[in-house]
C-alpha cells in the first residue's frame, strides 16, 4: 500500500486548495468533505476517497499518514476520513425554496441548509455576498444537506412569491398565510433582509419574542419559519 508522506505532492496540494480556496472549488466542480458522516452522505459523489493511516481503508482509497492528512481536512479534531466529491448541479426544483441575503457566517449558513432539508425545502438561493456554501466549515455544519438540496447561486426568479421575517409590524406568524409555494428570505446578520426585498415580499411576518429578549439568531428565525411553513402547507 502507497502513503502519501510528503504536502508537497501534486495530489495533497489539490485537497489542500479544495479546502482553502472557494475559487477553485467553483473552478473544479468539485469540494472536499471530511468525516465518515458526511462521506456516507456524498458516497453517491465521492472522486476519491481520502483515509488517513492507521484507519481502515478500502482498496480505492488515498491513503495519507496522519500529519499530511491533518494538514488537508480544516477540522481542530480530524476523523481520519475524508473524500474529494463532485458538486452536484445547481438545478433549481418545484415547491418552496429559501434565499439567502448576505449571511455571512458558515455555522449560520450551514444550519438554515440542514433545516431547509429537514423541512422539505429542496432549493435554496444564495447570494454573492453568502458565506461559500462548500467551505468545510458550511459543509459540517450542514451535516449532509447538501447532497439534500440544490445550491443556486443568485436570486430567485421572478414572480416567486416571497416570504421574510420583520422585527415588527408584521403578521403573527401562527396566523400568516404560508400556503405556498413561498420562497422564504433571510438577511445578513446584523442589517436582517434588505428594504428592497421587504417591500418586494408578499408575507412579512413577525416572530414573537418575550420584551426585553435579543433578537433570534438568522439560523434559529429560519429554522422556526420553515417548520411553520411546512405545517401550514399541509391539512
Amino acid at each position: 500500500m502507497t502513503i502519501l508522506r510528503s504536502r508537497d505532492n501534486p495530489k495533497v496540494k489539490r485537497w489542500v486548495r479544495l479546502a482553502s480556496d472557494g475559487r477553485f472549488r467553483k473552478k473544479e466542480g468539485r469540494a472536499l468533505v471530511e468525516g465518515p458522516h458526511l462521506v456516507e452522505a456524498a458516497r453517491d459523489r465521492i472522486k476519491t476517497l481520502i483515509v488517513a493511516e492507521g484507519e481502515f481503508a478500502p482498496a480505492n482509497a488515498m491513503v495519507l499518514s496522519r500529519s499530511v492528512f491533518d494538514a488537508v481536512v480544516d477540522s481542530d479534531t480530524p476523523q481520519g476520513i475524508a473524500a474529494e466529491v463532485e458538486i452536484p448541479e445547481a438545478v433549481p426544483q418545484p415547491g418552496d425554496s429559501v434565499y439567502l441575503e448576505g449571511i455571512q457566517d458558515a455555522g449560520n449558513v450551514g444550519t438554515i441548509l440542514r433545516s431547509a432539508a429537514a423541512f422539505g425545502i429542496r432549493t435554496v438561493f444564495l447570494d454573492r455576498k453568502c458565506a461559500d456554501p462548500w467551505s468545510p466549515k458550511v459543509l459540517r455544519a450542514g451535516a449532509g444537506a447538501h447532497f439534500q438540496v440544490s445550491l443556486v447561486e443568485g436570486e430567485p426568479p421572478a414572480g416567486v412569491r416571497l416570504a421574510c421575517t420583520v422585527v415588527k409590524g408584521g403578521a403573527p406568524l401562527n396566523q400568516a398565510d404560508l400556503s405556498g409555494p413561498l420562497c422564504w428570505v433571510f438577511g445578513n446578520e446584523g442589517k436582517g433582509v434588505s428594504s428592497e426585498l421587504q417591500r418586494k415580499a408578499a408575507v412579512r411576518v413577525t416572530i414573537p419574542i418575550e420584551p426585553g429578549t435579543e433578537s433570534l439568531n438568522v439560523a434559529a428565525a429560519a429554522a422556526i419559519c420553515l417548520y411553520a411553513s411546512r405545517r401550514g402547507s399541509r391539512p
